[in-house]
Order: structure tokens, then C-alpha cells, then sequence
């Protein structure tokens, strides 16, 4: 039996090219993951990782066609306004492949199996949650052409019907999982950094977050053992790898366990010498945590923050308070960390007080003191996907105006006017700031800051003062003016004589 895994081509979004919200950071391993778990099974497996080999559509298809698989899956990943092309890509391989078995899995096809399997009769089933026993179990039933929907976790169309008979409970111990596959035959560069993934689940349910849905809301946060861990970092070692990043959406555990678990970890990390990134909830850090984690290696720090202002946050059900976050910061500085933070600026059930709230916060916290930063902290806005829990909760609402051609990503009716006024005006200038960061022409490419250190320091300030204006008159305003003539002053207020 052929069996191929696909990590599918991305075509980058203008509008969404510098937000990471549309999957969890650890999909970068699921398909590998997935390999690993048939590969385990003794099934012979290819993984074709497009991505990294920089394939398009037609490159990945014509590989697909010589490869001719009886079971093609595919780690499905929202790449927002061009993810339909995803679907005309396996319309276009049944057609020359009928009898292929094409099945989907990870974050997105979990939370949106529905519409999915419902626009595009090509697939013929798709993982929901956990991918890895649900696939083995469907790879034995096709191997021996016995019939497979029984497989727990499966979705698949029957009847003129989309059916999930038996959802899959995520497995308690991930341990059982094998190491995710590493393909690279090749030398590891000094500066490569290897994902490694030391838990699944968070402790938490933020309103945002995709992770509570796909696990169905079972053991939500389970740590792999210490011993498991360390092998895995140990292996890749052996490969040559020095760096690592632990893409676990909260890298400590919940409590007091949770604690001790780290402290144990960073010792064992401690004796290997290797420099590492993790992912954090700010109330989980303090001095002596920290300490550990410096002392073992750690190297750059994201906390998730979210909001300054108290009332967005509880309606996020982030379960943190600004002041905790603000101590957190100051910790990590301590440290001698500077933290990354994930922030959400513009959310629709943000007020312009909340957005003042927002401000001050960052000010105080000395965060919007680097272009790169500052443009993406006052322009990230809240992304709501199908089936995560503030959704159902806008659904509940009828706030709900409409949602993309796929039924995945919602656009929300905002509470406040002027706070949506606000981030129409805005938000576009923050994002072409960014697009000239990466333009190697402009003086404000972010590999030659350096050089030019004065044009930074100087757009950062008329972006923050910019903000400012905007939020000041969105305040004020009893009449709007029109955000489009608004946005092109904003523009010139920043980027005018660069």
C-alpha cells in the first residue's frame, strides 16, 4: 500500500501576510507526526513536505500523480483568502487519482469538516482532534479493503449527510506518540532550530484559541515525560542540531505540577547545553522559574497578553490581568529576556476606551519601542474561526455578518463604532509600515535597521503618534469623517520623507 502525507503549498495573503493566527504553531509538525505514527505501524510512507521544498500547486499535483498513492493525507491548513485553491487542488487529483483515499486532518480540517466535506465531494474522510491513531486505524482498514468508516474520529460524507459516528478522545499519554518524522539526510546548519512539541493541549479555554474545540474538550493539557523530552532533544542533537523551539501553545503546565515539571525539565536541559524559544501564559513565570529557564538556555520568550484592559480580557476568558502581565515583562527584563508578546489591539467587542486602555498599557511597558513591534501590536486584530468558543458565543449573539466562502472565518458586527473606525483607519497603515520592512529597497528593511537607526526611531514615533491622533478623534467624534480620506493623512502623518 502507497501511502503519502502532504504538508500542502501556502500562497502568501496581502491582507493577512503577518498574522500567525490561522493555525497553532505546532502544525508545523503534525504532518510529521503523522508520518511517524504509520511509519511505526511498519506502513512504507513518503512525506512530501511542499512547504520547505518550496513547491506551488502544479509542482506538488505532478508529484502527487508519479506517485500514484492509495492513501493521500493531507495536513490541512487555513491560508485565509486563497484556501480554496486547496480544494480545487483535490478536486483536480480525484479526477486522476479516483481511486485514491484523500483524507484531511490538523486544526483546520478539524474544526471545519463540515463545510469541507460538504464543498468538496473529493475528500473522502477527515481526522478530527488527534490525528495519529484515527489514521494508522484507517490505513489497516484500507490495506485490507475492509471497510473503514467505523474508525473512530472519522468524519465523512454518507447519505447526502456529513457524519462523525464516534469522536476520538485524545490520547492521555503522549508518550505513545513517536517522534515526529525528520526527513533532512543532509548537515544541520549551526543556525537551524528544531521544533519540538514537550505537551499538547493548554490549560486554558481563551475565546480565540482553536485548541479547546480540536481536543473536544477533553484532557485539554498533557505533558510528555521528562525522559521522553530530553530523548527527543538528544536525537535531534545527533543530527546537529544546537537550537530549539518548544511549540507548545503554553510551554508550562497548569499549578503547582505544572511548575515542578518545568523546574525538572530545564534542569535536564540544563546538562545538554543548547539554546532554546518557548511559548508562555505570563502568570506562570517568576523569579526562580525564570532563572532556570535562563540558566538551561532560553534565548527569546512570546508571552500571550492579549489586551490591557480588564474587560476585553475577561471577555477573551484569558483568566490574566494586565498587572500580572506587566510583571511578567518586567521579569523576563530582569532576566535579561525581552519578551515577544501576543496582543490583540482591535477586537469587536473592544470599546475606544478599551483601545485607550491598550495603549497605555504598551507605553508603560516600554513595548512600542521598535518599528517592527510597534506596527504589529497596534494592528493585530482578533481573528474569529468556526467552531472556537467566541464563534458560538457571537453566533449565540447574531453578530455574525458574514464568513468566507469555506463558512470558516467570521466577520463580527463590533460593539463600538468608533473602535471599528478606529482600526479601519489604522489598521492598513501599520500593515504597509510592515510591507516596508521586508522590501529590500526601503530604508526600513528590518535586516539593514542598523544602518539606519534614525529613519526607524523616527516612523516608530509618527506610527505611535499617529495612533494616538486616530484613537483621540475616534473618541471625540459625534460624525465620522471617512476612514478612507482619514487613512491617507494617517499615511502621510508616518511615511512622508521617510
Amino acid at each position: 500500500m502507497r501511502i503519502c502525507i502532504l504538508d500542502h503549498p501556502r500562497i502568501p495573503s496581502r491582507e493577512h501576510f503577518n498574522d500567525i493566527a490561522n493555525t497553532p504553531l505546532w502544525s508545523c509538525l503534525m504532518g510529521r507526526y503523522a508520518a511517524a505514527a504509520l511509519i511505526a505501524e511498519g506502513r512504507p510512507v513518503t512525506y512530501l513536505d511542499a512547504v520547505n521544498q518550496g513547491l506551488d500547486f502544479y509542482a506538488t499535483y505532478c508529484r502527487i500523480l508519479s506517485l500514484a498513492p492509495d492513501l493521500l493525507s493531507i495536513n490541512a491548513v487555513y491560508f485565509w483568502e486563497h484556501t480554496p485553491r486547496l480544494l480545487e487542488f483535490i478536486a483536480n487529483l480525484k479526477q486522476r487519482l479516483p481511486f485514491t483515499h484523500i483524507n484531511l486532518f490538523g486544526f483546520f480540517a478539524s474544526l471545519a469538516f463540515e463545510p469541507l466535506l460538504s464543498l468538496c465531494r473529493a475528500v473522502d474522510s477527515v481526522c478530527v482532534g488527534e490525528c495519529e491513531h484515527t489514521l494508522t486505524q484507517l490505513a489497516a482498514a484500507l490495506v485490507v479493503k475492509r471497510e473503514w468508516r467505523h474508525v473512530a474520529g472519522l468524519a465523512f460524507h454518507d447519505s447526502g449527510a456529513v457524519r462523525l459516528p464516534t469522536v476520538r478522545s485524545p490520547d492521555a499519554d503522549p508518550d505513545r506518540f513517536a517522534f515526529p518524522l525528520h526527513p533532512g539526510s543532509g548537515p544541520v546548519d549551526g543556525a537551524d532550530t528544531a521544533a519540538v512539541l514537550a505537551s499538547r493541549g493548554c490549560y486554558n479555554q481563551c475565546a480565540f484559541c482553536p485548541i479547546p474545540v480540536f481536543y473536544h474538550r477533553g484532557p485539554l493539557w498533557r505533558g510528555r515525560s521528562l525522559a521522553n523530552i530530553l530523548r527527543e532533544v538528544e536525537w535531534l542533537m545527533e543530527k546537529g542540531y544546537r537550537r530549539f523551539y518548544f511549540v507548545d501553545p503554553n510551554f508550562v503546565g497548569p499549578g503547582r505540577a505544572g511548575r515542578r515539571r518545568t523546574m525538572e525539565l530545564m534542569a535536564g536541559l540544563a546538562k545538554l547545553k543548547i539554546r532554546f524559544g518557548m511559548e508562555t501564559r505570563p502568570g506562570d513565570l517568576d523569579v526562580e522559574l525564570l532563572d532556570a529557564m535562563t540558566t538551561a538556555g532560553l534565548e527569546s520568550l512570546l508571552l500571550g497578553i492579549e489586551s490591557g484592559s480588564p474587560d476585553v480580557l475577561d471577555r477573551l476568558s484569558k483568566h490574566a490581568s494586565a498587572d500580572s502581565s506587566a510583571r511578567a515583562i518586567a521579569l523576563c527584563r530582569q532576566a535579561g529576556i525581552e519578551p515577544e508578546v501576543g496582543f490583540l489591539m482591535h477586537t469587536p467587542d473592544a470599546g475606544v476606551t478599551d483601545l485607550a486602555h491598550n495603549l497605555a498599557f504598551l507605553e508603560k511597558n516600554r513595548l512600542l519601542d521598535r518599528l517592527d513591534r510597534t506596527a504589529n501590536l497596534l494592528c493585530h486584530r482578533q481573528i474569529v474561526f468556526r467552531g472556537t468558543a467566541g464563534y458560538q458565543r457571537y453566533h449565540s449573539q447574531r453578530r455574525i455578518l458574514s464568513t468566507d466562502a469555506l463558512g470558516f472565518e467570521a466577520r463580527i458586527a463590533w460593539n463600538d463604532p468608533r473602535a471599528e473606525w478606529v482600526a479601519e483607519v489604522m489598521v492598513p497603515v501599520c500593515l504597509d509600515v510592515l510591507r516596508l520592512t521586508g522590501e529590500p529597497s526601503s530604508p526600513l528593511y528590518w535586516k539593514t535597521a542598523e544602518d539606519h537607526p534614525a529613519v526607524h526611531e523616527r516612523v516608530n514615533a509618527r506610527l505611535v503618534d499617529a495612533f494616538r491622533v486616530i484613537l483621540d478623534q475616534g473618541m471625540r467624534a459625534a460624525v465620522f469623517k471617512d476612514a478612507a480620506e482619514t487613512r491617507r493623512h494617517a499615511r502621510e502623518m508616518v511615511l512622508t520623507g521617510l
